[in-house]
Protein backbone atom coordinates (compact mmCIF):
# COMPACT_ATOMS: atom_id res chain seq x y z
CA UNK A 1 0.00 0.00 0.00
CA UNK A 2 1.14 3.43 -0.77
CA UNK A 3 1.98 6.37 0.92
CA UNK A 4 -1.03 8.18 -0.98
CA UNK A 5 -2.96 5.52 -0.88
CA UNK A 6 -2.71 4.91 2.81
CA UNK A 7 -3.12 8.67 3.56
CA UNK A 8 -6.41 8.41 1.25
CA UNK A 9 -7.56 5.34 3.23
CA UNK A 10 -7.37 7.07 6.92
CA UNK A 11 -8.79 10.30 5.78
CA UNK A 12 -11.38 8.15 5.17
CA UNK A 13 -12.58 5.74 7.82
CA UNK A 14 -12.01 9.43 9.50
CA UNK A 15 -14.58 10.92 7.44
CA UNK A 16 -16.60 7.92 8.00
CA UNK A 17 -16.40 8.18 11.98
CA UNK A 18 -17.21 11.38 11.76
CA UNK A 19 -20.13 11.24 9.61
CA UNK A 20 -21.65 8.50 12.21
CA UNK A 21 -21.15 10.81 15.17
CA UNK A 22 -22.36 14.12 13.21
CA UNK A 23 -25.17 12.56 11.72
CA UNK A 24 -28.96 13.20 13.22
CA UNK A 25 -31.27 11.73 11.20
CA UNK A 26 -31.62 8.08 10.48
CA UNK A 27 -34.58 5.35 9.20
CA UNK A 28 -33.88 2.18 10.08
CA UNK A 29 -36.11 -1.33 8.90
CA UNK A 30 -35.09 -4.28 10.39
CA UNK A 31 -34.75 -7.71 8.68
CA UNK A 32 -33.35 -8.81 5.14
CA UNK A 33 -36.36 -8.10 2.72
CA UNK A 34 -36.35 -5.06 0.29
CA UNK A 35 -36.59 -1.79 1.97
CA UNK A 36 -38.10 1.81 1.08
CA UNK A 37 -36.46 4.53 -0.09
CA UNK A 38 -33.88 6.24 2.32
CA UNK A 39 -33.98 2.98 5.01
CA UNK A 40 -31.02 1.00 6.73
CA UNK A 41 -31.31 -2.22 6.16
CA UNK A 42 -30.75 -3.52 9.58
CA UNK A 43 -29.69 -7.46 10.06
CA UNK A 44 -29.24 -9.56 13.28
CA UNK A 45 -25.71 -9.41 12.77
CA UNK A 46 -25.04 -5.57 12.72
CA UNK A 47 -23.54 -5.11 16.07
CA UNK A 48 -22.73 -1.51 16.95
CA UNK A 49 -19.10 -0.18 16.09
CA UNK A 50 -17.92 3.25 16.50
CA UNK A 51 -17.23 3.34 12.80
CA UNK A 52 -20.44 2.37 11.36
CA UNK A 53 -22.35 4.26 14.39
CA UNK A 54 -24.94 2.19 14.77
CA UNK A 55 -26.08 -1.41 15.64
CA UNK A 56 -27.21 -3.97 18.62
CA UNK A 57 -25.10 -3.58 21.43
CA UNK A 58 -24.03 -5.12 24.58
CA UNK A 59 -23.88 -8.55 22.99
CA UNK A 60 -27.66 -8.54 22.23
CA UNK A 61 -29.40 -11.17 20.62
CA UNK A 62 -32.09 -11.22 17.90
CA UNK A 63 -33.76 -13.19 15.67
CA UNK A 64 -34.87 -12.54 11.88
CA UNK A 65 -38.42 -13.02 11.02
CA UNK A 66 -39.37 -13.30 7.53
CA UNK A 67 -43.25 -12.60 6.60
CA UNK A 68 -43.26 -12.01 3.01
CA UNK A 69 -45.85 -8.97 3.39
CA UNK A 70 -45.69 -6.15 0.73
CA UNK A 71 -45.22 -3.36 2.77
CA UNK A 72 -41.25 -2.44 2.74
CA UNK A 73 -41.45 -1.82 6.30
CA UNK A 74 -43.77 -4.72 7.28
CA UNK A 75 -42.73 -7.61 6.05
CA UNK A 76 -40.18 -8.78 7.88
CA UNK A 77 -38.91 -7.85 11.60
CA UNK A 78 -36.28 -8.42 14.21
CA UNK A 79 -37.82 -9.98 17.54
CA UNK A 80 -36.83 -11.31 20.78
CA UNK A 81 -38.15 -12.70 24.15
CA UNK A 82 -35.22 -11.37 26.16
CA UNK A 83 -34.51 -7.59 26.34
CA UNK A 84 -31.90 -6.37 23.53
CA UNK A 85 -30.25 -2.94 22.91
CA UNK A 86 -29.80 -0.89 19.93
CA UNK A 87 -27.17 2.26 19.40
CA UNK A 88 -26.82 5.25 17.21
CA UNK A 89 -23.85 7.61 17.97
CA UNK A 90 -25.51 11.19 17.60
CA UNK A 91 -24.65 14.69 18.78
CA UNK A 92 -26.00 15.98 21.78
CA UNK A 93 -29.54 17.36 21.55
CA UNK A 94 -33.68 16.07 21.48
CA UNK A 95 -34.48 13.53 19.04
CA UNK A 96 -38.06 12.34 17.89
CA UNK A 97 -38.03 8.36 18.00
CA UNK A 98 -40.76 6.24 16.20
CA UNK A 99 -41.20 2.84 16.41
CA UNK A 100 -43.27 0.10 14.53
CA UNK A 101 -44.15 -2.90 16.33
CA UNK A 102 -46.51 -5.77 15.08
CA UNK A 103 -46.15 -8.96 13.16
CA UNK A 104 -47.79 -10.89 10.54
CA UNK A 105 -48.42 -14.08 12.51
CA UNK A 106 -48.20 -13.55 16.11
CA UNK A 107 -49.02 -11.46 19.23
CA UNK A 108 -45.95 -9.01 20.59
CA UNK A 109 -45.23 -6.88 23.52
CA UNK A 110 -42.75 -4.47 23.96
CA UNK A 111 -41.83 -2.19 26.90
CA UNK A 112 -39.07 0.35 25.86
CA UNK A 113 -36.35 2.61 27.37
CA UNK A 114 -33.99 4.83 26.56
CA UNK A 115 -30.35 5.63 27.63
CA UNK A 116 -30.60 4.94 31.48
CA UNK A 117 -33.34 2.77 31.73
CA UNK A 118 -35.71 5.91 31.45
CA UNK A 119 -38.92 4.65 30.69
CA UNK A 120 -40.12 5.37 27.67
CA UNK A 121 -42.88 3.28 26.03
CA UNK A 122 -45.31 1.14 28.70
CA UNK A 123 -46.34 -2.77 27.58
CA UNK A 124 -47.34 -1.73 24.08
CA UNK A 125 -49.07 -4.78 22.87
CA UNK A 126 -50.35 -5.99 19.16
CA UNK A 127 -51.99 -9.07 18.08
CA UNK A 128 -51.63 -10.98 15.28
CA UNK A 129 -51.94 -8.93 11.73
CA UNK A 130 -52.00 -5.73 13.78
CA UNK A 131 -48.88 -2.97 13.69
CA UNK A 132 -48.47 -0.04 15.73
CA UNK A 133 -46.75 2.92 15.64
CA UNK A 134 -45.44 4.87 19.10
CA UNK A 135 -43.51 8.62 18.67
CA UNK A 136 -41.38 9.49 22.29
CA UNK A 137 -38.72 12.67 22.48
CA UNK A 138 -35.36 11.17 24.00
CA UNK A 139 -32.86 13.47 24.97
CA UNK A 140 -29.04 12.94 24.87
CA UNK A 141 -26.48 14.88 26.85
CA UNK A 142 -22.74 15.15 26.79
CA UNK A 143 -20.55 16.90 29.70
CA UNK A 144 -19.34 19.74 27.39
CA UNK A 145 -20.00 23.35 28.40
CA UNK A 146 -19.83 26.25 26.27
CA UNK A 147 -16.58 27.94 26.77
CA UNK A 148 -14.27 24.99 27.43
CA UNK A 149 -15.86 23.75 30.62
CA UNK A 150 -16.79 20.31 31.24
CA UNK A 151 -19.20 18.78 34.27
CA UNK A 152 -17.17 17.14 36.81
CA UNK A 153 -18.65 13.53 36.56
CA UNK A 154 -18.48 11.19 39.16
CA UNK A 155 -16.19 7.63 38.75
CA UNK A 156 -19.26 6.25 38.59
CA UNK A 157 -21.26 8.35 36.00
CA UNK A 158 -18.08 7.59 33.26
CA UNK A 159 -19.69 4.25 32.34
CA UNK A 160 -23.47 5.58 32.37
CA UNK A 161 -25.44 5.02 29.01
CA UNK A 162 -26.81 8.49 30.28
CA UNK A 163 -22.97 10.36 29.60
CA UNK A 164 -21.75 8.04 26.63
CA UNK A 165 -21.86 9.24 22.90
CA UNK A 166 -24.50 7.54 21.85
CA UNK A 167 -28.83 7.16 21.98
CA UNK A 168 -29.31 3.60 23.21
CA UNK A 169 -32.73 1.89 23.11
CA UNK A 170 -33.50 -1.07 25.14
CA UNK A 171 -36.22 -3.22 23.98
CA UNK A 172 -38.35 -5.84 26.79
CA UNK A 173 -40.66 -8.38 26.88
CA UNK A 174 -41.31 -10.02 23.74
CA UNK A 175 -40.36 -7.16 20.81
CA UNK A 176 -41.18 -7.64 17.63
CA UNK A 177 -40.08 -4.44 15.74
CA UNK A 178 -40.46 -4.12 12.29
CA UNK A 179 -38.75 0.02 11.63
CA UNK A 180 -37.19 2.57 13.86
CA UNK A 181 -36.47 6.58 12.55
CA UNK A 182 -34.62 8.86 14.81
CA UNK A 183 -35.00 12.50 14.12
CA UNK A 184 -32.53 15.87 15.61
CA UNK A 185 -35.84 18.23 16.85
CA UNK A 186 -35.35 21.63 17.47
CA UNK A 187 -39.10 22.73 19.22
CA UNK A 188 -39.48 20.65 22.38
CA UNK A 189 -39.58 21.85 25.40
CA UNK A 190 -36.48 20.80 27.68
CA UNK A 191 -37.40 20.05 31.23
CA UNK A 192 -34.71 19.53 32.96
CA UNK A 193 -34.18 17.91 36.80
CA UNK A 194 -31.45 18.83 39.05
CA UNK A 195 -31.88 16.73 42.11
CA UNK A 196 -30.14 13.47 43.99
CA UNK A 197 -30.59 9.87 44.04
CA UNK A 198 -34.02 10.11 44.27
CA UNK A 199 -34.53 12.15 40.64
CA UNK A 200 -31.15 10.51 38.85
CA UNK A 201 -31.90 7.61 36.38
CA UNK A 202 -30.29 4.86 37.81
CA UNK A 203 -29.03 2.44 35.72
CA UNK A 204 -28.91 -0.65 37.24
CA UNK A 205 -32.14 -3.01 39.17
CA UNK A 206 -33.28 -3.03 41.38
CA UNK A 207 -32.36 0.72 42.17
CA UNK A 208 -34.69 3.77 39.89
CA UNK A 209 -36.41 7.30 40.76
CA UNK A 210 -38.96 9.08 39.61
CA UNK A 211 -36.77 11.25 36.66
CA UNK A 212 -36.39 7.76 34.29
CA UNK A 213 -39.92 7.26 35.03
CA UNK A 214 -41.71 10.75 34.50
CA UNK A 215 -40.69 10.55 30.78
CA UNK A 216 -43.47 7.97 30.01
CA UNK A 217 -45.87 10.40 30.68
CA UNK A 218 -45.69 13.13 28.43
CA UNK A 219 -45.83 13.00 24.57
CA UNK A 220 -44.08 14.88 21.94
CA UNK A 221 -43.58 18.62 22.75
CA UNK A 222 -41.39 17.87 25.83
CA UNK A 223 -38.33 16.30 26.46
CA UNK A 224 -36.99 15.72 29.68
CA UNK A 225 -33.30 15.81 30.60
CA UNK A 226 -32.40 15.03 33.66
CA UNK A 227 -29.03 15.87 35.24
CA UNK A 228 -29.34 14.97 39.12
CA UNK A 229 -26.77 12.49 39.97
CA UNK A 230 -26.58 10.46 43.31
CA UNK A 231 -25.34 12.12 46.53
CA UNK A 232 -25.20 15.81 45.40
CA UNK A 233 -26.42 18.59 47.22
CA UNK A 234 -27.31 22.28 46.00
CA UNK A 235 -23.53 23.58 46.59
CA UNK A 236 -22.09 20.21 45.04
CA UNK A 237 -24.43 20.29 41.68
CA UNK A 238 -23.08 24.10 41.70
CA UNK A 239 -19.59 22.68 42.47
CA UNK A 240 -19.33 20.16 39.91
CA UNK A 241 -20.62 22.53 37.22
CA UNK A 242 -23.91 20.96 36.05
CA UNK A 243 -26.05 24.10 36.63
CA UNK A 244 -23.82 25.79 34.41
CA UNK A 245 -24.57 23.15 31.77
CA UNK A 246 -27.72 23.21 32.18
CA UNK A 247 -27.83 27.09 31.57
CA UNK A 248 -25.47 26.87 28.74
CA UNK A 249 -28.30 24.83 26.72
CA UNK A 250 -31.58 26.36 28.19
CA UNK A 251 -33.57 27.99 25.92
CA UNK A 252 -36.35 30.34 27.16
CA UNK A 253 -39.77 28.52 27.95
CA UNK A 254 -37.65 25.58 29.37
CA UNK A 255 -38.40 24.40 33.07
CA UNK A 256 -35.65 23.63 35.80
CA UNK A 257 -37.44 21.17 38.43
CA UNK A 258 -34.96 21.35 41.89
CA UNK A 259 -35.11 19.08 44.36
CA UNK A 260 -32.85 18.61 47.12
CA UNK A 261 -32.57 18.38 50.49
CA UNK A 262 -31.78 15.04 51.79
CA UNK A 263 -27.80 15.65 51.18
CA UNK A 264 -27.73 19.19 52.53
CA UNK A 265 -29.48 18.31 55.34
CA UNK A 266 -25.77 16.65 56.37
CA UNK A 267 -23.69 19.62 55.98
CA UNK A 268 -22.92 21.03 59.52
CA UNK A 269 -21.07 23.93 58.50
CA UNK A 270 -21.75 27.18 60.33
CA UNK A 271 -23.28 28.80 57.18
CA UNK A 272 -25.02 25.52 56.41
CA UNK A 273 -28.52 24.38 57.11
CA UNK A 274 -32.31 24.88 55.55
CA UNK A 275 -32.69 28.38 56.07
CA UNK A 276 -29.13 29.27 55.55
CA UNK A 277 -27.22 28.14 52.69
CA UNK A 278 -30.11 25.83 51.76
CA UNK A 279 -32.49 28.37 51.08
CA UNK A 280 -29.46 30.84 49.43
CA UNK A 281 -28.80 28.33 47.01
CA UNK A 282 -31.88 27.37 45.94
CA UNK A 283 -32.75 31.09 45.65
CA UNK A 284 -29.50 31.02 42.75
CA UNK A 285 -31.10 28.29 41.07
CA UNK A 286 -34.37 30.32 40.53
CA UNK A 287 -32.70 33.50 40.01
CA UNK A 288 -30.36 31.97 37.27
CA UNK A 289 -32.92 29.73 35.71
CA UNK A 290 -35.10 32.80 35.41
CA UNK A 291 -32.56 35.12 33.68
CA UNK A 292 -32.14 32.46 30.57
CA UNK A 293 -35.74 33.00 30.20
CA UNK A 294 -36.83 29.54 32.03
CA UNK A 295 -39.08 28.82 34.33
CA UNK A 296 -37.93 27.16 37.69
CA UNK A 297 -40.27 24.99 39.46
CA UNK A 298 -39.69 23.63 43.12
CA UNK A 299 -40.52 20.53 44.28
CA UNK A 300 -39.94 19.29 48.30
CA UNK A 301 -37.68 16.27 48.82
CA UNK A 302 -39.63 12.71 48.77
CA UNK A 303 -40.21 11.44 52.41
CA UNK A 304 -38.35 8.25 53.91
CA UNK A 305 -39.64 5.88 54.80
CA UNK A 306 -39.43 6.91 58.54
CA UNK A 307 -42.27 4.73 60.44
CA UNK A 308 -43.10 6.33 64.05
CA UNK A 309 -44.54 4.56 66.55
CA UNK A 310 -47.95 5.73 65.45
CA UNK A 311 -47.63 3.38 62.42
CA UNK A 312 -47.51 6.51 60.32
CA UNK A 313 -44.34 8.72 58.24
CA UNK A 314 -42.52 11.02 60.45
CA UNK A 315 -40.84 13.42 59.11
CA UNK A 316 -37.46 12.65 58.58
CA UNK A 317 -36.16 16.20 56.63
CA UNK A 318 -35.92 18.30 59.23
CA UNK A 319 -36.63 21.98 58.29
CA UNK A 320 -35.73 21.36 54.61
CA UNK A 321 -39.23 21.14 53.13
CA UNK A 322 -40.42 23.83 55.09
CA UNK A 323 -37.41 26.17 53.71
CA UNK A 324 -37.97 25.08 50.21
CA UNK A 325 -41.28 25.98 50.96
CA UNK A 326 -40.74 29.45 51.78
CA UNK A 327 -38.63 30.07 48.63
CA UNK A 328 -41.27 29.11 46.41
CA UNK A 329 -43.48 31.66 47.94
CA UNK A 330 -41.14 34.73 48.53
CA UNK A 331 -39.58 33.66 44.95
CA UNK A 332 -43.19 33.71 43.52
CA UNK A 333 -42.28 30.24 41.66
CA UNK A 334 -44.34 26.84 41.51
CA UNK A 335 -44.02 24.31 44.13
CA UNK A 336 -44.73 20.38 44.01
CA UNK A 337 -44.89 20.00 47.53
CA UNK A 338 -43.54 16.18 46.80
CA UNK A 339 -42.52 15.69 50.28
CA UNK A 340 -46.51 15.74 51.43
CA UNK A 341 -47.48 13.50 48.49
CA UNK A 342 -44.89 10.92 49.26
CA UNK A 343 -46.08 10.97 53.08
CA UNK A 344 -49.44 10.59 51.88
CA UNK A 345 -48.44 7.48 49.58
CA UNK A 346 -46.46 5.69 51.92
CA UNK A 347 -48.99 6.13 54.99
CA UNK A 348 -51.52 4.83 51.91
CA UNK A 349 -49.37 1.49 51.95
CA UNK A 350 -48.38 1.20 55.34
CA UNK A 351 -45.44 0.34 57.09
CA UNK A 352 -44.95 -3.46 56.01
CA UNK A 353 -46.40 -2.76 52.22
CA UNK A 354 -44.01 0.24 51.85
CA UNK A 355 -40.90 -2.09 51.94
CA UNK A 356 -42.62 -2.79 48.07
CA UNK A 357 -41.84 0.41 46.87
CA UNK A 358 -38.69 0.81 48.37
CA UNK A 359 -34.98 -0.94 48.01
CA UNK A 360 -36.15 -4.05 50.21
CA UNK A 361 -35.13 -7.64 48.77
CA UNK A 362 -34.08 -11.09 50.90
CA UNK A 363 -30.48 -11.73 50.41
CA UNK A 364 -30.00 -13.64 46.51
CA UNK A 365 -32.62 -11.92 45.04
CA UNK A 366 -29.67 -10.30 42.57
CA UNK A 367 -26.50 -11.96 41.32
CA UNK A 368 -23.90 -11.43 44.28
CA UNK A 369 -26.23 -10.58 46.99
CA UNK A 370 -25.34 -12.41 50.02
CA UNK A 371 -27.39 -10.06 52.33
CA UNK A 372 -30.64 -8.30 52.21
CA UNK A 373 -31.28 -5.24 50.88
CA UNK A 374 -33.38 -2.82 53.00
CA UNK A 375 -32.91 0.80 52.10
CA UNK A 376 -35.75 3.65 53.18
CA UNK A 377 -34.51 6.02 51.05
CA UNK A 378 -33.77 4.58 47.28
CA UNK A 379 -36.83 3.56 45.50
CA UNK A 380 -37.09 0.29 43.71
CA UNK A 381 -39.17 0.82 39.69
CA UNK A 382 -42.48 0.30 41.07
CA UNK A 383 -41.83 3.18 44.35
CA UNK A 384 -40.05 5.03 41.50
CA UNK A 385 -43.31 4.75 38.80
CA UNK A 386 -45.48 6.04 41.83
CA UNK A 387 -43.68 9.25 42.79
CA UNK A 388 -43.32 9.91 39.24
CA UNK A 389 -47.08 10.14 39.09
CA UNK A 390 -47.14 12.51 42.43
CA UNK A 391 -44.76 14.34 40.24
CA UNK A 392 -47.25 14.72 37.08
CA UNK A 393 -50.24 15.36 39.52
CA UNK A 394 -48.37 18.48 41.00
CA UNK A 395 -47.63 19.65 37.12
CA UNK A 396 -51.40 19.54 37.10
CA UNK A 397 -52.39 21.01 40.28
CA UNK A 398 -50.25 23.93 39.51
CA UNK A 399 -51.43 24.01 36.21
CA UNK A 400 -48.27 24.47 34.38
CA UNK A 401 -48.02 25.09 30.45
CA UNK A 402 -46.54 21.72 29.76
CA UNK A 403 -49.53 19.78 31.25
CA UNK A 404 -51.09 19.69 27.57
CA UNK A 405 -48.20 17.08 26.60
CA UNK A 406 -49.33 14.56 28.92
CA UNK A 407 -50.08 11.47 27.08
CA UNK A 408 -53.80 11.13 26.34
CA UNK A 409 -53.44 8.05 28.25
CA UNK A 410 -52.67 9.18 31.66
CA UNK A 411 -53.61 7.14 34.53
CA UNK A 412 -55.75 8.30 36.98
CA UNK A 413 -53.51 9.03 39.91
CA UNK A 414 -54.08 9.63 44.02
CA UNK A 415 -50.96 9.91 46.51
CA UNK A 416 -53.60 8.25 48.73
CA UNK A 417 -55.14 5.10 46.84
CA UNK A 418 -51.67 3.54 45.13
CA UNK A 419 -51.29 1.27 42.15
CA UNK A 420 -51.46 -2.33 43.41
CA UNK A 421 -47.74 -3.60 43.21
CA UNK A 422 -49.12 -6.80 42.47
CA UNK A 423 -50.59 -5.75 39.05
CA UNK A 424 -48.01 -3.47 38.30
CA UNK A 425 -45.57 -4.69 35.17
CA UNK A 426 -41.96 -4.01 35.73
CA UNK A 427 -39.63 -6.25 33.11
CA UNK A 428 -36.26 -6.22 34.68
CA UNK A 429 -33.23 -4.55 32.50
CA UNK A 430 -30.43 -6.89 32.23
CA UNK A 431 -27.72 -5.26 34.78
CA UNK A 432 -27.93 -5.23 38.03
CA UNK A 433 -25.66 -4.12 40.99
CA UNK A 434 -26.02 -4.31 45.04
CA UNK A 435 -23.97 -1.01 45.65
CA UNK A 436 -26.01 1.97 47.17
CA UNK A 437 -26.42 4.97 45.44
CA UNK A 438 -24.38 7.12 47.16
CA UNK A 439 -26.34 9.80 49.57
CA UNK A 440 -28.97 8.76 52.13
Amino acid sequence: MNTIYKITFALLLLSNNLFAQTKTDYKFAFGSGKKAKGYIKVLPSDAYSKEKGYGFDFDSKVVEGDRGGKSYQKGDLIKSDKPFYFSVAVPEGNYKITVTFGDLKVASESTVKAESRRLMLENVKTSAVQYTTKTFIVNVKNKNITGGQVVGLKPRELTKLDWDDKLTLEFDLNTHLNSLEITKVEDQITVFLAGNSTVVNQDDEPWASWGQMVTRFFKPGVAIANHAESGLTLGSFLGSRRLAKVLSIMKPGDYLFIEFGHNDQKDKGPNDGAFKSYTERLKTFVSETKKKGGIPVIVTSTSRRSFGADGKITNSLGDFPAAARKVAEDEKVALIDLNAMTTELFNALGEENSKKAFVHYPANSYPGQTKALADNTHFNPYGAYEIAQCIILGIKQQNLGIAKFLVDDLPAFNPSKPDDVNKWKWPESPKSSIVKPDGN
